[in-house]
């Protein structure tokens, strides 16, 4: 785990720390969302599913994971600890309630915490696409965020040719706001121009998605 030490975060009148991300699980009935941490370092399911995810071609492309074999993964979940423990992200495992499978994750992190401006990010790996799951869990970490972190804006960039992802946040309620030339180096080590989307902590609700669409793997 990193020894550096995070800047205090901001603090209100009352002397309550606003803007931090909190340990929670998010039950969605037939998903659930849980921190990961080290717990998930024992040999196992989850374990192997991050290895296995790090192999994945789309996933290695639009979000590289660095979780190659156990020992990286293990520093992977370390540093998914430390974010949980300073405040500074929420990344969640998306899991199959009934078995406990790896779906995918969403991540929702600062970039401006001092002024509740944040990033949301998504993978699935092959079992989790095409059921509509990670919109929906996309759905509930945006909520979460606005609800118990005081997010006041919250961001996706993905790249332009990640159709899928365009349409997942879309479905999200993140509305479009225009292209950022060369912006991220992907996993076949080329820049990309990418698309942003936000949602305001004002904004509406977005409405039920009828139908699930392929869902990808943005940074």
């Amino acid at each position: 785990m990193s020894t550096s030490v995070a800047a205090p975060a901001p603090t209100d009148p009352e002397g309550a720390e606003p803007h931090t991300f909190r340990r929670t699980t998010l039950d969605l009935g037939d998903v659930v969302l849980r921190p990961w941490g080290r717990a998930d370092a024992e040999p196992g399911p989850l374990l192997d599913g991050l290895v296995a995810a790090a192999a994945d071609p789309l996933i290695a492309l639009w979000n590289p994971l660095a979780t190659r074999d156990p020992a990286a993964a293990l520093a992977w979940l370390e540093a998914r600890e430390d974010a949980w423990d300073r405040g500074t992200a929420a990344p969640f495992a998306v899991l199959d309630a009934a078995d406990g499978a790896l779906l995918g994750c969403v991540n929702l992190r600062w970039t401006d915490r001092a002024d509740g401006l944040a990033m949301i990010g998504y993978w699935a790996v092959p079992a989790g696409r095409g059921r509509g799951v990670i919109g929906r869990a996309t759905r509930a970490v945006t909520a979460w965020g606005f609800r118990t972190a005081d997010a006041r804006r919250i961001e996706v960039a993905h790249a332009v040719g990640n159709d899928a992802s365009c349409r997942l946040a879309l479905n999200c309620g993140y509305l479009p706001e225009g292209t950022l030339r060369a912006s991220f180096r992907f996993g076949d080590g080329a820049y990309h121009d990418e698309h942003l989307h936000a949602r305001l902590a004002t904004d509406p609700e977005p409405a039920p998605v009828p139908a699930p669409a392929p869902e990808p793997s943005p940074r």
